[in-house]
């Protein structure tokens, strides 16, 4: 099904059009060979623990990264990152918040229950594709997870 040392990239955003942003900028590190992406909560967690739809998907083969939105449908990304954090499989996967909001509350959240990073989304299109190609380098290149 997969190759379990693919680079695989798990967008969990609901707005197409920062889902295209996030693999453009991918791309043009040459990052984005193995990007799935995830519209809401739910379809997220389905995804990541193989139920649902994704129950044919092997579960050994975890994502490298998760870039996950805070306003999701269906269930949120606190909700989400509270779930992905407190499993023993999942816990170490690097999540990467990439949300609008500035607010502190939100930010304080996420890092408490687990996030690696938080991104806000910069409001110009040039600014946020520097900031995910930065993320995408650092967290798919240089960091180093354990196995």
């Amino acid at each position: 099904m997969h190759d379990c040392d693919a680079v695989e990239i798990l967008v969990i955003e609901d707005n197409p059009e920062d889902v295209e942003l996030i693999i453009r900028a991918l791309k043009k590190r040459h990052l984005a060979n193995e990007v799935s992406v995830v519209e809401d909560g739910v379809q997220a967690l389905d995804f990541i623990f193989c139920r649902g739809e994704y129950s044919g998907r092997n579960a050994a083969h975890r994502p490298k990264v998760i870039f996950l939105d805070l306003k999701l449908p269906k269930l949120n990304g606190i909700e989400v990152l509270k779930i992905l954090k407190s499993d023993e499989h999942t816990k170490r996967i690097p999540v990467v918040v990439v949300s609008s909001s500035r607010e502190d509350p939100d930010i304080k959240a996420a890092y408490e229950l687990g996030a690696n990073s938080y991104v806000v989304k910069p409001v110009d299109f040039e600014s946020f594709l520097e900031a995910m190609d930065h993320t995408g380098y650092f967290w798919l290149l240089v960091n180093q997870v354990a196995k």
